[in-house]
């Protein structure tokens, strides 16, 4: 599937956790058990998947906006310790490994820009077997949280790529937004933390419902 005409872009950034890793059940669950444990009534599902994608404090303080701010560091806490007891057992949406390759091959530059920290997505790239295609990563520990666009800036700055000649791909309108805030063109993914008609609605290129789609449209349009 590789790429014999001249690519629209150059830079292709990707958002990791309901983009590429199945992962945001797995976060929903350690947030609202992080809360039970310190005896804060837990977030909604709905409330808890909308910060997915936000560095972990701007996330606690978006979500739970009454609590003392001197108690995030406990809920804080807490959310690693439960996530990071079944880390282990997630995975790659179907299809994503293959696009991955298929990308590298083509000859894009591939990027990651995340709301996990350093430590967790070095983990996550390690258990996946991607680390080798993404040239650089940014992380929420690093960088301003999205929707800022210092993680994009940074990406394009390190391979002198111009905004229009790079992508960003995620699946919440905070990917969508720090995209926009960067100038840079997004895509949408419809399967993961945000729903279709909340990124649809921030005007990315294109929604795709699966990893599947996502691929063929990269193939053809990218």
């Amino acid at each position: 599937m590789e790429k014999s005409v001249a690519k629209r872009f150059e830079l292709i950034v990707f958002d990791w956790d309901g983009t590429l890793m199945d992962s945001a059940a797995a976060i929903v669950a350690a947030i609202q058990q992080s809360c039970r444990d310190l005896a804060i009534t837990p977030p909604s599902d709905e409330q808890a998947r909308h910060i997915i994608g936000l560095g972990l404090r701007d996330a606690l303080r978006s979500v739970l906006p009454g609590l003392d701010p001197a108690r995030y560091g406990e809920v804080a806490e807490r959310y690693r310790h439960h996530y990071l007891l079944h880390d282990h057992e997630l995975a790659l949406f179907e299809g994503a490994y293959e696009l991955i390759e298929s990308l590298t091959k083509a000859g894009f530059l591939l990027a990651v820009a995340t709301g996990k920290g350093r430590h967790g997505l070095d983990r996550a790239l390690g258990s996946s077997g991607l680390q080798q295609h993404f040239r650089a990563t940014r992380c929420a520990d690093e960088c301003q949280s999205k929707p800022h666009p210092q993680m994009l800036l940074e990406l394009m700055e390190e391979f002198a790529v111009a905004p229009g000649k790079t992508l960003m791909i995620g699946d919440t309108t905070h990917d969508l937004l720090m995209a926009r805030n960067a100038h840079v063109p997004a895509l949408a993914v419809a399967y993961g933390a945000h729903p279709r008609a909340l990124l649809e609605a921030e005007t990315p290129l294109w929604c795709a419902e699966n990893v599947t789609e996502m691929h063929a449209w990269l193939m053809a349009n990218a």
